[in-house]
């Protein structure tokens, strides 16, 4: 059952959590500062919720279920940790805190305490008949939870006994039926864990999400009448809260001389009594050990910051309520009747442990870390104990590097070195960019000087000019060019000044069109090619002008006698030299042809004047 829930958008990346917990069920992705639960690892402890300054980690919500259950048909009753004594001291009188709880809608209201009193008889039953062998107290979930997870060769050692919680809802479902639903109100998250695996209870809610119930419906200490606990009545049970509550609650002798219990309580060094009870011989005790300093200490509460303040609150309730609540008779008479009942479960191991790395992993961690040794007791601002185990959780991806603060104080000086050679460039390139702004600035207004005057001239120039892209889209045209397309091509100019961006296609002729294929494709002028636009006929000329990318085009319309005339002339002209050219390559021709046809006659001549001066 996933049990500890995780808003990122509030996370820090600050490694609070990942230090707090005991068994490294939270891990911080390598590549993103992203935080990853494992869930079968955890405990359901809460040092990661009570260590989360941001509050970006929390638990699952009950209230909505709870709420849902009090406005069935079925009938719900409240079983209520008697931590209530430290966490409500503001509630000056238990039975206004019970009319309270009865307002919300449940219809009875009993004690965990007196179910503290049967388990506790338990106990004390099997420390009396003692046979050899050492137990640890199963009273507290992450304690049975770290053994089947992480110290599974000392599974028998865990007492098979119900917690007061489940013993308690076996009690009202005995006296209720099993139609009736159970809630139960704790100081301890992992107790909703703990419902869900052992069954009996139907929901639990923590002292935090009974304040909301409270907010949430305007229940007030002054807006109820006071009621009673339902029978039956805890006695020394109310003692729970405190880590030798179970003991007190059945008489069982934890002195240190005459004993054979040893009492622990703390998350600070709850792995290190775990670990000693499963490897040292020497002990040969029971173990009667709670995760927080006692129930009272509990995350779920919101008064959890004093242990001196909620153990004198408990112990004055307690006594209070044996004073004035309790008939001893009718308790004993219950504790009789009640205790015959099955209180027995079972424990399964559930490995979560991961193998040690080898030697060269762990060496490649070392030097990354860039320890030249191992201290055996280190800092400890990693959240472990000595550098040999953090580095070797880091070696199984349970730690990040960064969480060890020598390092952290290293990659941090190099990231300020970085940083300021970073700057320094930047600094470099700024002053570039700015050189650069002023340069293209001055070009950007020289292109405009220069395109101001070129559209000038292509204004002043009598015939039709465009220049195309190579797309064949018009990138500048002269108002010839729009006068010679016609009308639709005026009014097209009117939206979109010069025709800029339009398709050539859509507005010349095709046999036009792929004469400007051709000259962007081949790379060569045409000259003078006539064609006929509506009636006009035009002589066009194209040329390239940046190849494979801009092309120009002039265009003449014959049928104006200014350009008929200028035409005709050139025409002429070009005629003229072509025939000059010809005449005189003709007249070449003929002279050369006269030059050797003189001297075939004179050779001719040459030789029968020699035969004639031979005869004589």
């Amino acid at each position: 059952m996933q049990l500890i829930t995780f808003d990122k958008e509030k996370c820090l990346s600050c490694y609070a959590c990942v230090k707090a917990c005991p068994v490294k069920a939270i891990t911080i992705s390598s590549s993103e500062e992203i935080l990853s639960f494992n869930h079968n690892r955890c405990l359901g402890c809460g040092n990661c919720y009570i260590s989360c300054g941001p509050k970006a980690i929390g638990y699952i919500d009950s209230t909505e279920a709870v709420s849902q259950l009090l406005n069935s048909e079925t009938p719900c009753i409240a079983i209520v940790d008697p931590s209530i004594s430290a966490e409500f001291p503001d509630i000056l009188d238990v039975r206004n805190f019970v009319g309270m709880i009865r307002a919300l809608g449940f219809e009875f209201v009993n004690e965990i305490s007196f179910g503290a009193d049967v388990i506790a008889y338990k106990y004390k039953n099997l420390f009396d008949n003692f046979k050899g062998k050492y137990h640890i107290t199963t009273n507290c979930p992450p304690i049975y939870d770290y053994v089947e997870k992480f110290q599974t060769h000392i599974i028998d050692s865990l007492v098979k006994i119900d917690s007061p919680m489940i013993a308690t809802a076996k009690i009202m479902k005995e006296i209720h039926g099993d139609d009736c639903k159970i809630i139960a109100i704790t100081p301890c998250i992992a107790q909703k864990r703990e419902a869900k695996r052992f069954g009996f209870v139907d929901e639990v809610i923590s002292f935090e999400e009974l304040r909301i119930l409270f907010n949430q419906n305007k229940i007030y200490e002054n807006s109820v009448e006071f009621s009673e606990f339902d029978m039956p009545l805890g006695a020394k049970g109310s003692l729970y809260p405190l880590s030798t509550g179970i003991l007190n609650a059945a008489d069982i002798n934890y002195t240190d001389i005459d004993s054979k219990i040893i009492t622990k309580d703390g998350a600070e060094h709850f792995t290190q009594f775990m670990n000693d009870f499963a490897s040292i011989s020497l002990i040969k005790h029971h173990l009667n050990i709670f995760y927080c300093h006692g129930c009272a200490m509990g995350p779920g509460s919101k008064n959890n910051n004093s242990y001196l303040r909620n153990h004198s609150l408990v112990v004055d309730y307690t006594k209070r309520r044996l004073n004035s609540a309790v008939d001893k008779q009718e308790w004993e008479k219950n504790l009789e009747k009640f205790s015959k009942l099955d209180f027995t479960r079972s424990f399964t191991a559930n490995d979560q442990r991961i193998p040690t790395p080898s030697q060269a992993k762990i060496k490649e961690v070392i030097d990354l870390l860039g320890k030249d040794q191992l201290y055996e007791v280190g800092c400890r601002s990693c959240g472990y104990k000595n550098c040999s185990e953090f580095v070797t959780d880091v070696a199984k991806g349970l730690a990040r590097p960064e969480m060890c603060q020598n390092f952290s104080k290293t990659n941090k000086q190099d990231y300020i070195n970085k940083i300021n050679i970073a700057n320094a460039n930047l600094e470099e390139t700024k002053k570039n960019l700015e050189e650069l702004e002023i340069k293209l600035q001055k070009e950007h207004k020289d292109v405009k000087v220069m395109a101001t005057l070129t559209k000038a001239i292509i204004e002043k120039i009598p015939s039709a000019v465009i220049v195309v892209d190579d797309k064949l889209k018009i990138l500048q045209s002269n108002q010839k060019f729009i006068e010679l397309l016609g009308q639709d091509a005026k009014e097209i100019d009117e939206v979109v000044p010069g025709l800029i961006g339009a398709d050539i296609k859509t507005l010349l002729p095709s046999q036009i069109y792929n004469f400007f294929s051709f000259v962007l494709n081949k790379d060569e002028t045409i000259d003078n090619k006539d064609v006929e636009i509506d009636d006009k006929l035009i002589t066009v000329s194209i040329f390239p002008i940046e190849k494979g990318k801009t092309i120009g085009a002039v265009f003449k319309n014959l049928y104006q006698s200014e350009v008929r005339k200028e035409e005709v002339m050139y025409r002429i002209n070009d005629v003229i030299e072509k025939n000059l050219g010809m005449v005189q390559q003709i007249g070449f021709l003929l002279g050369e042809g006269a030059s050797e046809t003189e001297r075939m006659l004179n050779s001719i001549i040459n030789s029968f004047e020699k035969e004639d001066k031979e005869e004589k």
